[in-house]
């Protein structure tokens, strides 16, 4: 019997568990699918709202011979590599082979950290694009007399005679099209619903439409699906939409794309599709400032019932900028910005503070920037170096301990020697996010009627959260150094 899971707990991430919008295991579910195509058993156990104690009591009670944990590569915070879902990770292996299971893991995690993963307990790594290494795998497990010859399966690393084995790369799918959809009918939702409507009063759900990233951006991973770039078909695309619409009742959709609609007139036949479907959604994605300013993107977005995107800003400095091999240009941000929302599409930026060489000058230009464009919202990150990248390579010497990982997504340390103390970063954070709601309060100051009976005690309780904030501007030591 098989066993398949993923290592991304809710409860160990504080702050996800605070925003309360919480994504199944896309990815996960996608290895489920092709499982059951190629007509092989397994169970599934969604390790989403449960504790490593839960699963590993399921992997007691069934003794399964064979254990997956399959991460789910479409989401962010798996690509982390958060050390509290690594040693959980550790510690489901660990029981599972006190048990006799095979184990096999498919992770961000595992592809940059093999040697660790293969030290407690996993007995392959699945390096690349997971499913039909994951297929082959499991078939010779199933069937070969000799459990030893793995070496004409590309896209693993395990040891043998204690010596480390990595095959060939596996070659990623050109035609994703070909791939069932996620098996969606082994997940429970309705945990996912209750906590979605209770704190945000809609239900959303995450599709991908594509695999891989073309661009360059110096700082950024890419272990599962590298620097090629498919796309599924805008029917396939909607054909799926509408299923979960009616599986599931959902009124919102996070593609989880690195870039959305990179394809040239991709965005507009998704339109056209939508359009053809008489379907009613909305939805966000990301994507770059220099993408969505070609031909009518924005328009087309706007129309197929795109309500957020998010745009990849990362600095108000070109000099940064430039040094992360960005790619685009201030001005890029400042027009797409204003287009989205001349379109009614709610523009949000994602900000890195942190990069190598960042001077007290570029971080006030970042400042600016997000206050000159009043965006719906913004998220703020510390540059974090991960293995595998050019950024990683330029401040390797610069690392400040062998810690090299987050403990959790609000963690926020610069693991590496910069300008400024990880603290500062920390502080500054926070600082940037206050300076952004006090001047939503502006704004709103402006747009209250001024005739409104409750405006004298609106104005009593805002003021308090002004002075509120000022005082954390006065007394915050912004700018200790390292």
């Amino acid at each position: 019997m098989i066993l398949l899971s993923h290592s991304y707990f809710l409860k160990f991430d504080i702050k996800q568990l605070k925003t309360a919008k919480p994504y199944p295991p896309l990815a996960t579910l996608y290895a489920a699918s092709v499982l059951k195509e190629n007509k092989i058993p397994f169970q599934f156990i969604d390790a989403q709202f449960l504790l490593p104690e839960d699963i590993i009591e399921k992997i007691t009670e069934l003794s399964p011979s064979i254990f997956i944990l399959y991460d789910d590569g479409f989401n962010y915070l798996t690509k982390m590599c958060l050390t509290n879902m690594r040693d959980a990770s550790f510690k489901m292996l660990q029981k599972a082979k006190t048990l006799g299971c095979t184990t096999i893991v498919s992770s961000s995690d595992s592809t940059d950290r093999a040697d660790l993963y293969l030290k407690n307990g996993a007995d392959f790594i699945i390096k690349g694009e997971g499913e039909n290494t994951l297929i082959e795998l499991v078939n010779k497990l199933i069937n070969s007399d000799n459990e030893n010859h793995f070496k004409d399966i590309n896209g693993l690393i395990f040891t043998e005679n204690n010596h480390r084995i990595q095959t060939k790369k596996r070659e990623t799918l050109k035609n994703l099209d070909e791939l069932p959809l996620p098996l969606w009918e082994v997940l429970d939702f309705t945990p996912y619903k209750k906590m979605w409507l209770k704190s945000n009063g809609y239900t959303s759900i995450n599709i991908s439409t594509t695999r891989g990233c073309p661009f360059h951006c110096n700082w950024c991973a890419k272990p599962i699906y590298g620097q090629q770039y498919y796309t599924r078909s805008p029917q396939k695309v909607v054909h799926e939409i509408s299923f979960l619409q009616e599986k599931f009742g959902i009124q919102h959709i996070w593609f989880t794309d690195d870039i959305f609609g990179l394809k040239p007139n991709w965005v507009e036949e998704f339109y056209n599709q939508i359009k053809l479907k008489n379907l009613k959604i909305k939805y966000k994605i990301q994507s770059r400032a220099d993408l969505l300013l070609k031909g009518n993107c924005i328009q087309h977005l706007g129309l197929s019932g795109c309500d957020e995107t998010w745009i990849g800003a990362e600095s108000g400095s070109q000099k940064i900028l430039d040094a992360m091999d960005k790619g685009i240009t201030i001005q890029q941000i400042e027009n797409s910005v204003s287009l989205l929302k001349s379109n009614n599409i709610k523009p949000c930026l994602f900000i890195q503070f942190g990069y190598l060489n960042e001077t007290e000058q570029d971080i006030n230009e970042t400042i600016k920037m997000i206050l000159k464009l009043n965006p719906y919202d913004i998220g703020i990150s510390i540059s974090y170096p991960l293995p595998g990248t050019k950024f990683y390579d330029k401040v390797q010497d610069l690392l400040v301990s062998n810690k090299q990982n987050w403990t959790d997504s609000d963690e926020l340390l610069l693991m590496f020697k910069g300008n400024f103390s990880a603290q500062y970063y920390k502080n500054l954070q926070r600082f940037v996010h206050h300076v952004y709601i006090l001047q939503k309060i502006k704004i709103s100051f402006k747009i209250f009627p001024q005739n409104w009976k409750i405006w004298n005690w609106l104005k009593s309780i805002l003021k308090i959260i002004v002075y509120q904030l000022l005082y954390y501007v006065k007394f915050v030591k912004l700018k200790t150094k390292n």
